[in-house]
């Protein structure tokens, strides 16, 4: 389970907004949907996420009419506003959604798009533990409207997947990527990179894996070390080493190397996409993701979801039986909420901004940090040419050091 929920204001118990909340119609609107449940926790995983021992008064065959709930209580909620749109992209996450029947997931964007309707082109995307994806799932996903599956590989090597108690083997990958392009989904595969005892070596093999299955999108990730998880209790015991940074660094720029010299393009520090398919590289990016790097809008359905709407933000109980019973009684499930001001949200739009790869414009940046970019051409960590043009992208070297980046350009 994740750590404790964010300090805020009290949220309102029928979910009302604000009056005053400055709500733009022209701001792409996007879904949420938490499926907060796994078989096993991963040692380096802090999501909000659940066993079946861990549920305790909540049942997994109700969660798909729970969630409805709070569709049913979002779609009067932003009508009153007078906010409701069409949903850009949307997004089931976990957990492990594909532990619920196919047909729930059905259902439950049934009830989304029923509440809010879809844009035309609608990105909507499922993420997948690679044993959970049949043929059967990845039809019913299809035909519900799904047209992107999001498959956690993490790794092509045993014991690096041991190491993060993923319990897949690595052929099921294939199996899972192949049921899915079948189906006609749109594929990304996820890896993380600096496990324990992984080495070059390892990551090498996996990136190669994942290059062999003809996916459209691949995600890379460095471990973090979460306190609270098993891991980090392991690394504080001593018996495991603590992720070397500058392994890490290596595995980072191997992985840019080798996806580039694949056809992949680099959209946002630890994503790349290409094109495949009869999409263009472009076209196969995450839009729902990119959505939060933008600062879109938002609703996130389910426990411990976090939701954001025209910069007033707020989060939901966490535990599946406290949503339920927050439901069933007619409330809303959010616990708090905050309204950042002018400062914070500036920091947030450069801290997220800096990561993709068109950047963040210069004059959006303070008058005194904007002096500051010419260090950080210097340095080797902001491009000279998109500089001229006006914007901070990072380089390379920029993207290994993008925390650093933002610290100059915010501090």
């Amino acid at each position: 389970m994740a750590g404790p929920l964010p300090l805020g204001d009290p949220a309102p118990s029928d979910g009302r907004l604000p009056d005053d909340l400055p709500i733009d119609l022209g701001v792409p609107f996007s879904a949420y949907l938490h499926v907060p449940f796994c078989r096993v926790r991963c040692g380096y995983c802090d999501f909000n996420t659940y066993t079946s021992s861990e549920l305790r008064g909540a049942k997994q065959e109700d969660y798909a009419s729970t969630l409805i709930g709070e569709i049913d209580l979002a779609h009067q909620v932003l009508s009153q506003a007078g906010a409701l749109r069409p949903m850009d992209t949307v997004f089931f996450g976990g957990g492990t959604p594909t532990l619920l029947p196919a047909g729930d997931l059905a259902r439950m964007l049934d009830a989304a798009a029923s509440a809010f309707g879809l844009v035309e082109g609608a990105e909507v995307t499922v993420e997948a533990n690679p044993d959970t994806v049949t043929p059967d799932v990845a039809r019913t996903l299809a035909a519900s409207g799904v047209t992107r599956l999001s498959i956690g590989m993490q790794s092509a090597v045993p014991h690096v997947l041991a190491a993060l108690d993923r319990t897949h083997r690595p052929e099921n990958v294939r199996t899972a990527v192949a049921a899915a392009k079948d189906a006609g989904l749109a594929v990304s595969v996820d890896l993380i990179y600096g496990a324990p005892g992984e080495s070059l070596a390892d990551w090498e093999a996996s990136i190669d894996a994942a290059l062999e299955l003809d996916s459209d999108h691949i995600s890379a990730y460095a471990l973090i070390i979460e306190d609270g998880t098993k891991l980090a209790r392991q690394i504080r015991r001593g018996e495991v080493p603590t992720p070397d940074d500058d392994l890490q660094a290596d595995m980072y720029e191997l992985a840019d190397a080798r996806l580039a010299a694949a056809g992949f393009d680099w959209y946002e520090v630890s994503n790349w996409a290409c094109a495949a398919h009869g999409r263009t590289a472009e076209q196969n990016r995450s839009r729902h993701n990119l959505a939060y790097w933008r600062g879109s809008d938002w609703w996130g359905f389910g426990p411990g979801a976090h939701s954001h709407v025209a910069g007033l933000r707020w989060w939901n109980v966490k535990h599946p039986a406290a949503y339920a019973q927050r439901l069933a009684a007619s409330e809303s499930p959010a616990a708090g909420t905050e309204r950042p001001d002018a400062d914070s949200r500036l920091l947030e739009r450069i801290l997220l901004l800096s990561r993709i790869r068109e950047g963040i414009a210069i004059d959006e940046v303070s008058p005194a940090n904007r002096t500051r970019v010419a260090g950080l051409i210097a340095d080797g960590l902001v491009d000279p040419v998109a500089a001229v043009k006006g914007r901070v992208q990072l380089t390379l070297r920029g993207r290994l050091m993008a925390d650093a980046v933002v610290r100059e350009l915010t501090d």
